[in-house]
């Protein structure tokens, strides 16, 4: 390539990796506001316009954790494959990372409701929708947090903050789920265990909350998770009432599995 056309593919090959490191995130406009970047210069790295000086290079490359190769090589060229977490070798032998292949027969791909004790309203119930699937060797689950449930926390109810997602892995005698919401500082660890019932659709099992002990909240409580199967009527009505619930609305077999009225120990 000559002098005079390498800067053109310089700007061009930057852009196009600028453009997938940026397809992980919700939009541009996000990753700008995390850059502190001007939305306008971004675009111009983006379109092969322009290339960013070495002290906004450094801030890209740090943001998303590459280095200065990104001007002059494709992106799979520069990725380095590392070993996720319950794979390193620092904690394999520890953390057994073929626990997060469940089988499908002990937990099924689809919609799960549940219900469980607010963490923050000690008086009240939490009714839940999530869809657990499964991708590359592992089990996730996604839902949202009711909109009722962000509005009396004085948080905002765009869909891209009510968003939590986790993962789940067997262990003995049951199943281990760690959920979060983006980005956030804290996270949900629940452990359940499948009860004994007809369609052997019930799980029970307990939640706790990584938060400092305060008063009138609480950091563990009592769970129930039911699959919901194909019913898509079901998933609809729960889709439906998520939320903040009086114990008395509950369903009634999960009022059975949360022992209402019984301390937790």
């Amino acid at each position: 390539m000559d002098k005079i056309t390498r800067p053109v593919a310089i700007r061009a090959q930057f852009g196009q990796n600028l453009r997938l490191l940026c397809a992980g995130y919700p939009s541009v406009s996000e990753v700008c506001r995390q850059l502190g970047i001007n939305r306008a210069q971004f675009n111009r790295y983006l379109n092969g316009e322009s290339y960013p000086r070495p002290d906004m290079l450094a801030r890209i490359c740090d943001f998303f954790e590459t280095d200065a190769r990104i001007l002059i090589k494709p992106l799979e060229d520069i990725a380095q494959v590392k070993p996720d977490l319950l794979s390193h070798p620092e904690i394999r032998d520890f953390a057994a990372p073929e626990t997060t292949r469940i089988p499908e027969d002990t937990l099924s791909n689809g919609f799960y409701r549940f219900t469980r004790q607010s963490f923050l309203f000690p008086e009240r119930y939490i009714l839940g929708l999530v869809f657990l699937y499964r991708k590359d060797g592992w089990t996730f689950l996604k839902g949202s947090e009711a909109r009722q449930s962000l509005r009396e926390q004085g948080l905002s109810n765009e869909p891209f903050v009510r968003q939590f997602k986790g993962y789940a892995q067997k262990v003995e005698d049951g199943i281990n789920i760690v959920v979060s919401r983006r980005n956030a500082m804290t996270y949900t660890n629940s452990f359940i265990t499948r009860v004994a019932s007809f369609d052997r659709n019930f799980w029970q099992g307990y939640s706790t909350r990584t938060v400092n002990e305060a008063i009138n909240t609480v950091r563990a409580t009592r769970l129930a998770y039911e699959f919901l199967g194909g019913s898509t009527k079901l998933i609809l009505e729960t889709a439906r009432n998520t939320g903040f619930c009086e114990p008395e609305n509950l369903p009634p077999y999960h009022q059975r599995l949360l022992r209402i009225g019984e301390p937790f120990y």
